[in-house]
């Protein structure tokens, strides 16, 4: 009788360490990841410290963004025409003639 007791309580602890060791390892920031680089150990942690803050420092526009966004408004030829530290200037043609777009230098590159 003992040693019925001593294997049903033998089974009872191994099946809830079963049981507990998936929820300790789910709670870690940990992942494994398989990827065209191979195998590799993620920590999830590491890319919450960079996305407060930016290194950089501030985001210019890029003028090729600047013209292609000049050419999705309709602008057809585009070319940059000035670029200052505050707007960059596009020029081009468009159905009714020549016109031309001012873009700020921000991040984005916003319409003015």
């Amino acid at each position: 009788m003992r040693k019925s007791l001593q294997f049903v309580l033998i089974g009872l602890a191994s099946m809830t360490g079963l049981t507990i060791a998936p929820t300790i390892a789910a709670a870690q920031d940990m992942e494994l990841r398989i990827g065209p680089g191979g195998v590799g150990v993620y920590d999830r942690d590491s890319d919450r410290d960079y996305d407060r803050y930016d290194r950089r420092g501030p985001r210019r526009c890029d003028p090729d963004d600047a013209l292609d966004i000049a050419r999705s408004e309709g602008l057809r030829r585009a070319r940059i025409v000035r670029m200052s530290p505050r707007s960059i200037v596009v020029e081009g043609m468009t159905r009714r003639g020549p016109d031309r777009i001012v873009f700020a230098n921000r991040r984005g590159c916003p319409e003015i």
